[in-house]
């Protein structure tokens, strides 16, 4: 038991402290995710105001300050509050026999640096795109990823506005992946990290952006602002689920683009009963509530 009390609070004090260093620029700058987030989120920002694709949309427009509270709450705050649990169900596993590399399926540890980044890149947000459609397809996750679709106006922030039960959900999910591939992340990960940081806030991002042939590929703004509707085809939980890559929607047939002006209604039916404070958002979802239809 001991030994598990002082992983816990090792794991706690490690990522607390590594985060210290990253805000007082102690550890390299292409691991540093403090400065690289504050980095990218002002580079996407200024590009929203130099470009903007809804013109009548304000600078700082609405929960524009709550969303980038959510940015680094869940990138950091939450990430340094859960790493020990993390640490002890590793350490759990590790008794029982179960290792990283248990269930590898294939081992690219032998490849080349880049083709060890694309294919953690391409499985990764494979895995994404498959949790989101559950996050969507079942009610008592969507409760959840609610939080996420309450968002009125679109802009780079609302990137990392999400439940902190989503970290619980995905987390899980990327490791099995993770697994996988060898039970390991390539040295120069932090690599795909920064590039899905910047897709992501892009694609949330008030900037009308297709990447023209490329759109069958890498996701974009005018795609996930859809993801986003009010009004979605009748019969469907969602579309346009894909994170970083567009490809999955196309190929599963989960993409809907009807037009690319901008200017629909974001939301869902039910979304006025999402509370509009974070307080009250940390515990949304594990109230009882009428079902209410995903967007």
């Amino acid at each position: 038991m001991q030994k598990y009390l002082d992983a816990f609070i090792d794991s706690f004090i490690g990522n607390l402290q590594w985060t210290w260093k990253s805000i007082v620029f102690e550890v390299p700058w292409y691991t540093n995710y403090f400065w690289g987030l504050i980095a990218i989120s002002l580079i996407v920002w200024a590009l929203e105001i130099m470009f903007p694709w809804r013109k009548n949309q304000s600078i700082f427009r609405k929960d524009f300050w709550l969303d980038g509270f959510y940015m680094f709450f869940n990138f950091f705050l939450f990430a340094i509050a859960i790493s020990g649990f993390y640490k002890l169900l590793s350490l759990f596993f590790e008794d029982i026999g179960v290792s990283a590399n248990t269930f590898t399926l294939i081992d690219i540890s032998k490849t080349s640096t880049w083709i060890q980044l694309i294919v953690f890149f391409i499985l990764l947000d494979f895995v994404q795109w498959f949790t989101h459609i559950l996050l969507h397809r079942y009610s008592f996750l969507w409760k959840f990823h609610a939080i996420h679709h309450s968002v009125k106006e679109m802009g780079f922030a609302a990137h990392l506005r999400y439940h902190w039960m989503e970290n619980i959900l995905y987390k899980p999910l990327k490791t099995i992946g993770v697994m996988v591939l060898g039970g390991f992340e390539p040295e120069q990960a932090y690599i795909v990290h920064f590039i899905a940081i910047t897709i992501g806030h892009l694609n949330h991002s008030n900037i009308k952006i297709t990447w023209g042939s490329l759109k069958y590929i890498f996701n974009n703004p005018v795609m996930h602002l859809y993801h986003h509707s009010y009004t979605l085809p009748k019969g469907v939980h969602g579309v346009n689920f894909g994170i970083s890559l567009s490809i999955w929607d196309y190929l599963f047939k989960t993409h809907y683009i009807p037009e690319d002006s901008g200017t629909i209604e974001l939301g869902f039916p039910g979304d006025d009963k999402v509370p509009k404070k974070f307080i009250d958002q940390l515990f949304y979802g594990f109230r009882s509530s009428k079902k209410t239809k995903s967007s």
